[in-house]
């Protein structure tokens, strides 16, 4: 303890939120079922349904990355969680971010590649799809790449002040060609979706599009519609990547790569999650919980529960479609239906019975 600390007492009025607060800590324990007294135990934790294989990528390498060439000079790596691009040329390799989980990997990867083709290894340009430390946290590790983003990426970087994501250096607004050694990336905005400022990259020779946190090949999407900051514009990019020309996806998550019919698939388990987040709203009585909470004066708890039962309902028939066609459909579609019902609510004024009525 340092010698100029001197612990005094407490006020009372702090003590005394302290102790509401511990109070409060097994009142929501309860509510969650979660026991915070104890470290969780592998055999106490959920069982979900079992991963269709066809949903599982290859298996890694020793130092836990998979690197593979797509068409020509175009190859991908994962580490099973995440994944990236790059494009090898006579004078440097374009990479398509920089995912932290696999940080260090990606040069390996890279070297992997480049090495028995004499190529050069270095990357001189390193293109952000967004701005999401998740994808491009190890962006810092390529000293010298020209970095290129879209104008909004620019922004939302230089106002994060990551030293571990610098903000890129070239920026557009609409749509940007990159090439170098022969090779050519199609960088394209239709603004904003999962991010403000995620794009769409095209690799036209190779007949490849990558799009990240849209559509998750063989998986339903992350959490609450990967956690989209628009779900709207996140809804229709599926549209926007299923009109361009490509035969493989890129999404940017998990352990293999996409296909159009990935993306359809995907985008009928939007549309009906859609229409039963839809219905769920307009069917379910919020009465009870009304006459439940009302009386204590907690609006929060109303609101709390009947949303809770109006994302269970509209879950409920879309787990049991797609349960063994998208894996973790039992894990994930509650809370997409949650993250759909707000949408609704807030973006295309679908209120059910909080809506104006005559």
């Amino acid at each position: 303890m340092p010698a100029d600390f001197v612990r005094t007492p407490a006020p009372r009025r702090t003590f005394l939120r302290h102790a509401a607060v511990a109070a409060a800590v097994p009142a929501a324990a309860a509510l969650t079922g979660l026991d915070l007294a104890s470290p969780a135990r592998a055999d106490t934790l959920p069982d979900f349904a079992p991963v269709p294989p066809s949903s599982l990528g290859p298996a890694l390498n020793a130092a836990g990355y998979y690197v593979a060439p797509i068409a020509d000079a175009l190859h991908w790596v994962t580490d099973g969680s995440y994944q990236a691009m790059f494009l090898t040329t006579r004078e440097g390799v374009m990479l398509v971010d920089a995912p932290p989980t696999l940080g260090h990997n990606l040069q390996r990867a890279i070297d992997d590649v480049t090495r028995p083709a004499g190529l050069p290894n270095r990357v001189t340009h390193l293109i952000h799809s967004h701005s999401h430390a998740d994808h491009i946290g190890a962006s810092g590790l390529f000293g010298g790449a020209e970095r290129i983003g879209h104008a909004e990426n620019r922004w939302l970087l230089r106002r994060a002040a990551d030293p571990l994501r610098p903000a890129p250096d070239t920026v557009f607004e609409d749509h940007l060609v990159v090439e170098v050694g022969g090779e050519r990336l199609e960088l394209h905005y239709h603004g904003p979706n999962h991010a403000p400022d995620n794009i769409f990259v095209r690799a036209p020779r190779q007949r490849t599009l990558m799009v990240v946190d849209v559509v998750y090949p063989g998986w339903v999407p992350f959490t609450r519609l990967a956690v989209s900051q628009d779900v709207p514009g996140w809804i229709r990019a599926h549209d926007v990547a299923l009109g361009y020309r490509w035969n493989t996806l890129v999404g940017g998550h998990l352990g293999r790569l996409g296909t159009r019919a990935d993306a359809e698939l995907q985008r009928q388990y939007v549309g009906d999650l859609r229409d039963s987040a839809k219905s769920a709203l307009e069917g379910v009585d919020p009465t009870p919980f009304f006459a439940k909470y009302g009386p204590t004066g907690n609006s929060w708890a109303v609101f709390r529960t009947y949303l809770e039962a109006v994302a269970e309902r509209a879950a409920g028939p879309v787990t049991a479609k797609y349960l063994g066609r998208l894996a973790a459909a039992d894990v994930f579609t509650v809370d997409n239906a949650a993250a759909m019902l707000e949408s609704l609510r807030i973006d295309s004024d679908v209120l059910g019975p909080f809506g104006v009525h005559a």
